[in-house]
């Protein structure tokens, strides 16, 4: 421990941005550590190391009392008054027991002490990094699979794709590059932990982010995403420009853009909409690809009853429920779905009056 020390920390302070008052007091609590266990003490002892010639002193620390109960930690004010007249019950007697050989047992410690500060610093670092890119895209590299959970190399840190924010029938082997969102941050005794998803609606969120110019300047704004990974999507856009179709700009000249996101989503079906702040209108819309005739809106319930041709019915609802359970999803609203025949019978004269002119125009990208 020396002058080239205390540069060296100096040095350690500027390139890793880790405080040298708050290294060197780390040294110093770890040292009276050290102290304790190589010399057997329980004693109550400093240390001391002088900050600009890295030199290491070990002191005693006793208190002065009247009587004592503990010679370890205690000192007599007799013998307190022989070392300065001074001193008084509740004061505190300090002087020197830096054994000889202590520089080489400083040295190791005080290593210890760095390199585990280094270490501490870097995955603060890295933590700092990848918590304020919490909600974004990042490609890594599969780097090893575990019970079908794949751990991913993003340079810096490993991410963590777990079984469960997995897209069913994604196959991906070691060394593949692949796309994921990062969905969490955590600090960990082991460092900090990158939760990673593909299954994520904010994945297609950054998707279209990525793709279309017109998201990314804030042109069209994704109101709203209903995500069944692997399977289906429905987004729902929305702009204040008049001269610019939300809709069009997602899907691209001959669906190029929302082409690119399918195949990066393995052929998931994607249904594009146009937002409405109109109940009606939105409930109408976000059924696509089926075809509606009237939105029945219950504003306390906040749910619609939505009448749909007989033969558009199955694909109003979908398979299993898929479609009516992602606009649901999509637009907040509970919605039950009847056919004409169900809800008016099969009179034509008393359904013909209650039959929409307007139909929204929607589209559906398929792949």
């Amino acid at each position: 421990m020396n002058k080239e020390f205390i540069e060296a920390i100096e040095a350690l302070e500027k390139e890793k941005d880790i405080s040298k008052d708050i290294l060197i007091e780390a040294i110093e609590s770890a040292l009276v550590s050290a102290y304790k266990k190589n010399y057997g003490t329980s004693q109550n002892v400093r240390v001391n190391i002088d900050r600009e010639e890295g030199d290491i002193d070990v002191f005693m620390r006793k208190d002065v009392v009247e009587e004592v109960e503990d010679d370890m930690v205690e000192i007599s004010l007799e013998d307190a008054l022989e070392i300065d007249p001074r001193y008084e019950v509740g004061d505190v007697v300090e002087y020197q027991v830096t054994p000889r050989d202590f520089g080489r047992i400083a040295a190791q410690t005080a290593k210890q002490v760095v390199v585990q500060r280094i270490r501490e610093a870097e995955r603060g670092m890295i933590f700092d990094d990848y918590i304020t890119r919490q909600g974004e895209i990042i490609t890594g590299t599969v780097q090893r699979i575990s019970n079908e959970t794949l751990f991913i190399n993003m340079g810096k840190a490993e991410g963590i794709l777990a079984a469960t924010e997995r897209v069913p029938g994604e196959k991906y082997e070691i060394n593949d590059r692949i796309k994921v969102y990062i969905m969490d941050v955590k600090k960990t005794t082991k460092g900090p932990q990158v939760f990673l998803s593909r299954s994520h609606p904010g994945l297609v969120k950054r998707l279209f982010e990525l793709e279309v110019p017109e998201i990314e300047e804030g042109i069209v704004e994704i109101k709203s995403i209903a995500r069944e990974a692997g399977s289906r999507t429905k987004i729902a856009v929305y702009t204040e420009d008049e001269n610019v179709d939300p809709v069009g700009a997602c899907v691209g000249t001959r669906g190029s853009r929302v082409q690119n996101i399918v195949d990066e989503l393995f052929g998931e079906k994607i249904d594009i909409i146009t937002w409405s702040d109109d109940p009606e209108e939105l409930i109408s819309n976000v059924l696509s690809p089926a075809k509606v005739e009237k939105v029945i809106i219950d504003e306390e319930e906040k749910a619609a009853t939505v009448i749909v041709p007989d033969y558009q019915l199955s694909l109003a609802i979908g398979k299993e429920g898929q479609n009516v359970r992602l606009a649901a999803k999509l637009c907040g609203w509970k919605i039950d779905i009847k056919s004409h025949t169900q809800y008016f019978g099969s009179e034509p004269e008393e359904a013909i009056e209650y039959i929409d002119d307007q139909e929204e125009e929607t589209e559906e990208i398929e792949s």
